[in-house]
């Protein structure tokens, strides 16, 4: 994704800041979308993106993902900025890109859902200072990247109005020490997945 700003008139969009709005779901930090990754629950988004900062640091990340407010969390994160693994501006869309199909992928029926309501209108977060997430309202128009938003647009088109629900998903091409509690992460696939994997599985193989 290039960092290009761009213009959006409020009339045209659908956006959301708040959780609690009708909208609130597309935010990293709304709850009820809970991702399972090594085993390990995670509450939200934004909880496993800042987990990721750190990856040679797995009490930090521990703090991170126990914490039970996803904007604690955030601030638990900054407190460490300077651990933050040296290649993050470089990673951090693609890692958010994952997040964010993990999040579609466990919790497909209520995500897909709530994309598929915002039709086919540019989905804007509503910042007040992050340019490069979201955009900020300037008069009639957002201005900003708006890459969270046009990331949710992304698996709007790629995999929600096509109707594929992606089972797993592949860590980020090209990254480097890609750890979870001193773990590497993996394919990543939801519960059904597995289920059906169990299921079709011939245990009579294992037997003496």
């Amino acid at each position: 994704m290039i960092l290009k700003n761009r213009r959006y008139k409020i009339t045209d969009v659908v956006y959301f800041r708040k959780t609690t709005e009708p909208f609130g779901g597309l935010s990293n930090m709304a709850s009820g979308f809970s991702i399972n990754v090594n085993g390990i629950i995670i509450k939200t988004a934004e909880h496993l993106y800042q987990a990721c900062r750190f990856p040679d640091y797995p009490e930090i990340q521990e703090a991170i993902i126990n914490e039970p407010s996803p904007m604690n969390a955030k601030f638990i994160s900054r407190k460490y900025t300077h651990l933050t693994r040296k290649d993050w501006d470089d990673v951090r869309i693609n890692l958010m890109k994952w997040c964010l199909q993990i999040k579609l992928s466990q919790n497909w029926e209520a995500f897909s859902s709530l994309l598929l309501k915002t039709d086919n209108k540019p989905i804007v977060e509503s910042t007040r200072k992050d340019k490069i997430w979201g955009a900020t309202l300037e008069g009639d128009y957002f201005n900003g990247v708006n890459a969270l938003g046009r990331l949710l647009m992304e698996l709007r088109e790629d995999f929600v109005k096509k109707g594929i629900q992606p089972y797993c998903i592949e860590p980020p091409s090209g990254l480097d020490r890609f750890y979870l509690y001193s773990l590497p992460i993996g394919v990543v696939c939801n519960d059904l997945y597995v289920r059906e994997l169990h299921s079709n599985f011939d245990y009579s193989l294992c037997s003496d």
